[in-house]
């Protein structure tokens, strides 16, 4: 897929990053919509979001509303907020912090009560440029992480913020197939689909924001 004017599209996703803090779901919508890392990482306060439209490969453009949340337990009722209309979600862990792994359950568990019913879900393992470095470094199995994702339906993609490994493919598969998981329940061409539009659209830009609701 190819970025395309942000203005130009034909569905709006709400999507949301989940998981412990520390797994790097800020450097992954980072990387995704800057193409770079960010220079001064701190933990996430609250929210944040970034859009970024593209083409699907079966037709028209989707503009992704792309929600990272929070991983600290202070910032859970923010974060369970956000969960509400989401169609699509990035449950992320770290590859070398098993216990980064064994959390992704009460969060996917917290997500599948707030969010859309049909929403879906990427199980996402980072930093496997650690593991590539010494192979010690793996403390989650991806044969572990595969059987888990395949019990409760999640796709499944391990990714390097570092590199740049399949961060792209994990953020448009997942577009991918919530336009198809929309398609096969006759969603038809909805212009916005679990997602409010924002009045302030820079392209590729990050804003924080906050909520309490």
């Amino acid at each position: 897929m190819q970025i395309t004017k942000d203005e130009d599209y034909d569905f709006l996703y709400k999507i949301v990053i989940i998981g412990e803090a520390g797994v790097g779901k800020t450097h992954l919508l980072s990387k995704y919509i800057k193409g770079t890392l960010p220079k001064n990482p701190t933990s996430t306060i609250g929210v944040e979001f970034a859009t970024r439209t593209v083409p699907l490969p079966s037709g028209g453009t989707v503009k992704a509303q792309i929600w990272d949340t929070a991983g600290q337990e202070r910032y859970r009722a923010i974060t369970c907020a956000h969960y509400r209309r989401s169609i699509g979600a990035l449950l992320v862990y770290d590859i070398t912090n098993e216990k980064t792994f064994a959390a992704c359950k009460r969060w996917m568990e917290e997500l599948r009560d707030q969010a859309e019913p049909d929403i879906v879900i990427m199980l996402v393992g980072n930093k496997v440029d650690l593991v590539e470095k010494n192979r010690e470094n793996r403390k989650v199995p991806r044969e572990a992480a595969e059987k888990f994702a395949k019990v409760n339906s999640l796709l499944f993609q391990e990714t390097s913020t570092f590199t740049g490994d399949n961060v792209k493919e994990a953020f448009e598969g997942l577009l991918q197939n919530i336009y198809q998981t929309k398609s096969q329940a006759g969603g038809g061409r909805v212009r916005e689909s679990g997602a409010n539009r924002l009045v302030a659209n820079p392209q590729m830009d990050i804003s924080s924001k906050s909520c309490c609701n």
